[in-house]
């Protein structure tokens, strides 16, 4: 092999392993970025509870966001996040809770999966209801918001499927 063909082989070489290495970061920061987002959103969502404020739940989902809870049909878009947020305030007594965040899927370019469990307390502070979760995250011009938000309880009741 020449060494014009040797040195081209190599600077190919090592230009391919710095785009690989450059492209892996790119993922793993994005990643790391929406998983940061999705912590910080988390943590702020029980607020609406707390405060009974719709607003504060309403600004956690993207402009055409679905909610799909067991038992009714999905619900898409802010006002219809506003009725979720209100009948599970209102009926169903949801004071407070929390997401325990399992796994994070996705490059974090457009899209991520959160995979979870929740619970949910009411004004006495008792364990009102538990169970799993997948929100699909989408990157808007405002940030990581919830797209799809699904979850399902891990026991039977009527408090677990809303009705709305």
């Amino acid at each position: 092999m020449k060494r014009s063909e040797y040195l081209k082989s190599v600077l190919l070489s090592a230009l391919s392993f710095f785009l690989i290495c450059c492209s892996n970061s790119d993922r793993s920061s994005g990643l790391e970025e929406a998983k940061i987002a999705i912590s910080v959103s988390n943590a702020i969502y029980f607020e609406a509870y707390k405060k009974n404020d719709p607003s504060i739940f309403i600004d956690r989902y993207a402009i055409d966001a679905c909610i799909m809870s067991p038992g009714a049909p999905e619900l898409c878009g802010k006002e219809e996040a506003g009725k979720f947020f209100r009948t599970s305030y209102d009926n169903y007594g949801l004071r407070d809770g929390r997401f325990i965040t399992t796994e994070v899927y996705g490059d974090g370019r457009e899209y991520v999966t959160e995979e979870g469990l929740w619970q949910s307390f009411n004004a006495k502070g008792e364990l009102f209801d538990h169970g799993k979760f997948l929100v699909l995250w989408k990157k808007t011009l405002n940030g990581w918001k919830m797209y799809r938000d699904s979850f399902s309880a891990d026991q039977d009741s009527a408090r677990s499927n809303f009705a709305y």
